[in-house]
């Protein structure tokens, strides 16, 4: 069984945990695309869903999913989304597509949090996925070197503009034994949008999906 896979096991997965007629959060990425095709095709009706991008909207949208924003809405029953990392305490790194500060949004507003990943994103401590920092273009460089001063190499992915305009920094060798206290650190620098630690918030639930089945965490 290749990535590919265990992406579309996973994604098929998620649908057990919808209910019809109800309004989700959709997150970004390859695995939740998955999840998207299976919603689907499936034929089940949801009332409406919450997107975490631009790319995810287009997406529901061809489908034939409606897709409303957050302020139109109240708690939502239900968000799914991928992670680029998790640990046994289902805390993640996300914003591998840079749509992390909306993700994070739709992550808060949502009574249960359910991540789906292969088991290739499973680690004992994160940070060996460089970690996204999604800045205000003014203060790039400025951020750049506090996250120096707190332990990392930051890389500007340049080229990348997020869908709120911002710029995106990838931490390469940040010391994630404590991600709760790190993401605290980083969202208080002034500039940052917002950090793809999900520690504070980290997901309900983690349906990984191996080569004997998918596994609930």
């Amino acid at each position: 069984m290749n990535q590919d896979d265990l992406k579309r096991l996973v994604g098929e997965a998620a649908l057990d945990f919808v209910r019809p007629d109800s309004v989700i959060g959709v997150g970004t990425g390859s695995t939740v695309n998955c999840f998207i095709e299976a919603l689907i095709k499936s034929g089940m009706r949801i009332e409406a869903a919450v997107s975490s991008s631009e790319a995810t909207t287009s997406l529901l949208q061809a489908g034939g999913i409606e897709v409303i924003d957050l302020n139109q809405t109240g708690g939502l029953d239900i968000y799914i989304d991928g992670a680029d990392e998790f640990d046994a305490h289902r805390r993640l790194i996300k914003g591998g597509g840079a749509a992390l500060t909306r993700e994070k949004i739709v992550a808060a507003a949502s009574r249960k949090f359910v991540c789906i990943a292969d088991q290739s994103k499973q680690v004992g401590v994160l940070g060996a996925f460089p970690l996204p920092i999604e800045v205000i273009p003014l203060a790039r460089s400025l951020v750049a070197r506090k996250l120096v001063g707190l332990g990392g190499q930051p890389e500007w992915r340049e080229g990348v503009v997020t869908d709120n305009g911002n710029w995106i920094l990838d931490v390469h060798n940040m010391d994630l034994v404590d991600p709760v206290g790190m993401e605290k650190a980083i969202n208080n620098l002034a500039g940052v949008v917002t950090c793809g630690l999900f520690a504070l918030r980290p997901a309900d639930l983690v349906l990984m999906s191996t080569e004997s089945g998918v596994q609930q965490l």
